[in-house]
């Protein structure tokens, strides 16, 4: 088995990009697609074994490096900055080590976790990744930036959600395992964005109600009618330009997607998952990692999933899990009524 190559703007946009009638844009998107191809096949690694989330005996420290790939598709490439050390002239490796830092504060000060394995996995970013590289990925070691194409996209280190999505892949990776393929990798993509959106409110201090539940929010150029990637409050809605196209996530199982591409859709589907917990933090209220992610922490790390886990199966192991850590509490109640609501069933 390998581990999953991970991308936050899926391929089915970049083949829209790729037709546009717009010949730069067409250009870059189609590089973009070429780049993706030989990233995903040019290593391949072990999943490794979930690793049991234990509380560090003394404050858990991130282990940064950022290196630079000087728009070439080597990686890593050039060491640029390591843990400690002082800001660089280039804001685009400050953003990404800031951004891996706000990643492993949530994930040790919400959940006690010490980095994305449990057990202090140093953490690796290039940027600056191939020429008008319109896409981030993790590749089951590191995670890896471009620099958009300055037409569509901008720098993949400007919205920090983007950032703590792609390593949050890594978190999955080292818990549940989930196969990056139709509703598990639907919600292996969820996931990331669950944790991406808690980072980001994290970051900015707010709560479920104030947050904007956009992911990539800050990312597409000016010109495109468009807010950001994807939006878990209102899927589908993220946005709709004549050279991007529309957003075809949906909100509910009756409009489900099936198809061949993407993966069998993990980056469409993803909207589902993505809504219920939406659903189920604001329903809680206050900030949303304190009760509902850590619920879905709890899931992500309890052993109960397969690989393979369905829509369904989640569900019933995020009811279980509130059970568990709330009681017969109104935990229980938001997360089956935010999963009723998306059309998921939880018995």
């Amino acid at each position: 088995m390998t581990s999953p190559f991970c991308t936050i703007v899926p391929p089915h946009l970049l083949e829209h990009l790729a037709a546009s009638a717009n010949p730069s844009v067409a250009a870059a998107a189609r590089r973009t697609l070429i780049a993706d191809a030989s990233a995903r096949t040019a290593r391949v690694l072990p999943r490794p074994s979930a690793a049991p989330s234990a509380a560090p005996a003394e404050p858990a420290a991130p282990r940064r490096t950022v290196y630079d790939a000087q728009r070439r598709t080597e990686l890593p490439g050039v060491k640029v900055r390591d843990e400690g050390g002082e800001a660089t002239g280039d804001a685009t490796v400050n953003r990404a080590y800031a951004g891996l830092g706000a990643t492993f504060t949530l994930f040790r000060d919400a959940f006690g976790r010490d980095s994305m394995d449990g057990s202090g996995l140093p953490l690796l970013a290039t940027v600056h990744y191939d020429e008008k590289y319109g896409n981030a990925f993790w590749n089951g070691e590191q995670m890896v930036f471009g620099d958009g194409d300055d037409e569509i996209f901008l720098d993949f280190t400007l919205p920090v959600d983007v950032i703590a999505h792609e390593l949050a892949h890594g978190f999955t990776q080292y818990t549940a395992n989930l196969e990056y393929f139709s509703q598990s990798g639907a919600l292996n993509e969820s996931v990331s964005d669950v944790f991406g959106a808690l980072v980001k409110q994290h970051v900015l201090g707010q709560t479920a109600e104030q947050a904007d539940w956009l992911i990539g929010e800050g990312l597409f150029h000016p010109d495109v009618e468009g807010t950001a990637l994807r939006s878990m409050k209102a899927p589908g809605t993220a946005y709709d330009d004549d050279v991007l196209g529309k957003d075809p996530q949906p909100a509910h199982m009756d409009d489900y997607v099936r198809t061949g591409r993407d993966n069998g859709g993990v980056h469409i589907n993803s909207g589902i998952p993505n809504h219920a917990f939406y659903l189920a933090a604001t329903e809680l209220g206050g900030h949303a990692w304190e009760r509902a992610g850590r619920i879905w922490y709890d899931v992500m790390t309890s052993g109960v999933l397969a690989p393979d886990t369905r829509f369904s199966e989640f569900a019933v192991a995020t009811v279980a899990a509130a059970k568990a850590r709330y009681g017969d509490a109104a935990e229980i109640q938001a997360v089956t009524k935010a999963w009723a609501a998306v059309g998921v069933p939880t018995d």
